[in-house]
């Protein structure tokens, strides 16, 4: 019951953070009731919804392959891509610190000397120092607004860190089982080229006897050359996927194509039982979390530009004193204190321009957050499909592959002892191949689709795992 009112409280906040911002004014109060939200369901259509059995956010550990493991944590280390946007979130913290400074005063001091030169010029030297002042008061929210956009501007950079984190695990494990798959078939291909070459030697030895035509050898060397030339081709792939394996964890290539080839192991994703309710997904993943603060950034610069056309009040000070040696620089020293307000008249419409452009920029914002929540939906709702069919079809190709490689034994045990025609051989063999490559892709598919819904759900990244210091530390 707890966790019921769980999902129901996350489910709330998600729904009603824009109705917040068009009370506060945030967003144009024009706008109808029903831009203000979207609709999240309480479960999903097409798979169960119930509390998630295990921890996503290192989700490739489950699929226990350590290669897999290596080349994933690798390129969360070095890929450049996440340096660029770690890159970028130092910068979105220097903003907000410069935000900040807005509400503490501007000092600077200034000091001199001078000579005099000319025929009445005094010989000692002249000296002065002063000190000014000024401070600009928050009335009407400009810096608190300013500071308020910097802070959601920070989270949207730690969350698309986390995103691009999330994406980059998600596309080195989907690459590396693509290479596994290639790598497999690779070893398919060879292997059953050894068994054409076999057949080819007994064609050549039956047509040598009289047995049989010169047409069974005819065909035993088309069988045999279309094998040999999906060999070349399954190795440019797998070189194609190592390479991009290799720009992925930050490396040139090489290295990693001599880990993959030879391999003979295609992980196996664990059972899942569960997705987590829609409200809760959202909340976890950092796209949707990342346009979220977008939103709210935006909406804090409506407030900054309109407080353009509001009165400024600024207090200015200064201190001085000049003299001339420098004993007595500090004998006489003056200074004052001034107050002054301002307001705009007239700027030929600029400054409501900025209101109207911070306006549209925000309505783009919440166009784009709930962009992002249905194409989430989308993805959790594909990728469980995905995973269930992907299931059914490798126990479908099992008992596929069973039956082919029977008929292929027998076959070939009838073929060598003159009962049958190549005919039958040619066809079982080929039907072998296209089972075995077919439970491999079958394979592939269902942890592919593993990697997919797991990454949907918003697997792949940890607040502790983001350069973020303790204080400003993302929720999960």
């Amino acid at each position: 019951m707890k966790t019921l009112d769980r999902r129901r409280m996350a489910k709330a906040r998600l729904l009603a953070l824009p109705l917040v911002f068009a009370a506060a004014g945030c967003v144009r109060p024009d706008l109808p009731p029903a831009n203000a939200g979207i609709p999240v369901p309480e479960q999903w259509a097409e798979s169960e919804t119930a509390p998630l059995a295990s921890d996503v956010a290192a989700y490739w550990t489950q699929l226990d392959d350590p290669l897999l493991t290596q080349l994933v944590e690798q390129a969360l280390g070095n890929n450049l891509d996440l340096a660029q946007s770690a890159a970028r979130l130092e910068q979105a913290r220097a903003q907000l610190a410069s935000a900040r400074a807005g509400f503490f005063p501007q000092l600077s001091a200034s000091a001199g000397a001078n000579k005099d030169v000319g025929d009445f010029a005094q010989k000692k030297l002249g000296f002065n120092a002063g000190l000014d002042a000024s401070w600009e008061a928050d009335l009407f929210g400009q810096i608190s607004g300013n500071v308020a956009a910097s802070r959601a501007d920070l989270a949207a950079a730690g969350y698309s860190l986390a995103d691009l984190q999330r994406v980059i695990a998600g596309q080195v494990a989907l690459t590396t089982i693509q290479a596994r798959a290639t790598a497999l078939q690779l070893g398919i291909a060879r292997d059953t080229l050894k068994y054409q070459d076999d057949n080819l030697q007994i064609a050549r030895w039956r047509v040598q006897a009289g047995l049989v035509s010169s047409l069974d050898v005819e065909q035993a060397r088309g069988q045999r050359a279309q094998t040999a030339a999906s060999i070349p081709l399954l190795e440019s792939s797998l070189a194609a996927s190592a390479n991009a394996l290799s720009t992925l964890i930050g490396e040139p290539p090489g290295r990693v194509l001599g880990l993959l080839q030879g391999s003979e192991l295609m992980p196996t994703p664990p059972a899942t039982e569960g997705l987590g309710a829609p409200a809760e997904v959202l909340r976890r993943r950092p796209d949707v979390r990342g346009a979220e603060q977008s939103l709210i950034a935006n909406s804090a610069r409506i407030g900054v530009a309109r407080a353009q056309l509001l009165p400024l009040v600024r207090l200015t000070g200064n201190l001085g004193t000049s003299s001339v040696g420098i004993g007595s620089l500090f004998d006489v020293i003056t200074g004052g204190v001034f107050a002054t307000v301002s307001q705009l008249l007239f700027d030929g419409g600029r400054t409501r321009a900025q209101v109207r452009s911070a306006e549209a920029a925000a309505q783009g914002s919440l166009a784009a957050w709930r962009q992002q929540i249905l194409t989430a939906l989308e993805e959790v709702e594909t990728a469980g499909v995905d995973l269930k069919s992907a299931r059914e079809r490798v126990a479908i190709q099992g008992e596929a592959l069973d039956a082919s490689n029977n008929a292929a034994l027998l076959a070939r045990s009838q073929y060598q002892a003159g009962l049958t025609d190549f005919r039958d051989l040619l066809t079982s063999e080929n039907q072998l191949l296209a089972a075995r490559n077919a439970v491999v892709s079958a394979e592939a598919d269902r942890t592919s689709a593993f990697v997919r819904l797991t990454q949907a759900l918003g697997g792949g990244w940890s607040p502790a795992a983001l350069p973020i210091p303790s204080n400003d530390r993302l929720e999960p």
